[in-house]
């Protein structure tokens, strides 16, 4: 027999969100400060959705605030339906070609003169930047935090459009003190028994070489990869545009035979927003190699 059809539920996005931030602070009065709402009025919103979903949401006890069972089970599908929320409009307002246009960039890439010609030739358009940290280039912009990002492209292109704009050759970071440190030069052989960091998910993609199996600690931010560095616990390959903002304690020596790391742009698979292809031919006229803007 065909699957019984489900019944429509009307849920407010309004309630969703006030729930989820309750459910973060386990708290009514910091949640309501938070959402800029009396706290009465807070307790009375969420009633209100725990009467359309039929089930108790939260517990006020002696000690608190506390999820029920109903309320562990609801919460990542409440974020995961604001968030779809937020995709699908700013899906449209892109498709309309309304709404800001926001250009993504990872650490170390320089989109100044690229959103320069742009804003020039759309004086009239709301033309935003945003930094994006270096493992979610991806996720924001399936997210639509950003419309376009300008990053190195070591993450998956899996319903994205990712357009090369020139390679970037690799570094090697050692502490100072290194063996490798006074070296000109240097070659994947002469560090193919050091450890290396330990990336997270699929953001890191060809951030190692190809079988490199000495993997030392889990990395998630920047700053952790340089700190383990500085403290020998592990070297790191890197773009050669962070070879002037690193930590004295840190060596940068040049490989040789190391397969350079492409900066990309990168928007949405499909985006049919009117600015995209000014900027595309903006960056790909604008952005260029550190060594080639001198």
């Amino acid at each position: 027999m065909p699957d019984s059809p489900v019944p429509p539920v009307d849920l407010e996005l309004r309630l969703v969100r006030y729930f989820t931030v309750v459910a973060e602070e386990l708290h009514f009065g910091r949640a309501a400060e938070a959402l800029h709402l009396a706290q009465p009025s807070l307790s009375r919103q969420i009633r209100r959705l725990e009467r359309e979903l039929d089930v108790r949401l939260l517990d006020r006890t002696s000690r608190g605030t506390r999820l029920t069972e109903a309320g562990e089970t609801f919460l990542p599908q409440a974020r995961e339906l604001l968030r779809t929320a937020a995709r699908a409009a700013a899906s449209a307002r892109s498709a309309a070609a309304h709404g800001p246009f926001t250009v993504g960039y990872t650490t170390h890439q320089i989109v100044t003169p690229a959103v320069r010609e742009l804003r020039r030739r759309h004086p009239r358009a709301d033309i935003r930047t945003q930094h994006v940290d270096w493992n979610e280039p991806r996720d924001a912009l399936l997210d639509h935090r950003v419309d376009v990002v300008v990053s190195r492209f070591l993450f998956s292109a899996d319903d994205l459009d990712v357009r090369v704009l020139y390679d970037e050759p690799r570094v090697l970071l050692v502490p100072v003190g290194h063996p490798l440190s006074g070296k000109e030069s240097v070659t994947l052989a002469d560090f193919a028994d050091e450890p290396l960091p330990r990336f997270a998910g699929a953001d890191r993609i060809g951030a190692n070489p190809a079988g490199h199996t000495n993997l030392g600690p889990l990395v998630e931010t920047l700053e952790d990869k340089l700190e383990l560095v500085a403290s020998g616990e592990v070297v790191s390959l890197a773009p050669a545009g962070f070879r002037g903002s690193l930590r004295p304690d840190i060596a940068v020596i040049p490989v040789e035979d190391a397969e350079p790391v492409q900066v990309v742009l990168a928007g949405r698979a499909g985006d049919r927003h009117a600015l995209l292809p000014a900027f595309r031919h903006a960056a790909e006229t604008h952005l260029v190699p550190a060594d080639a803007a001198r």
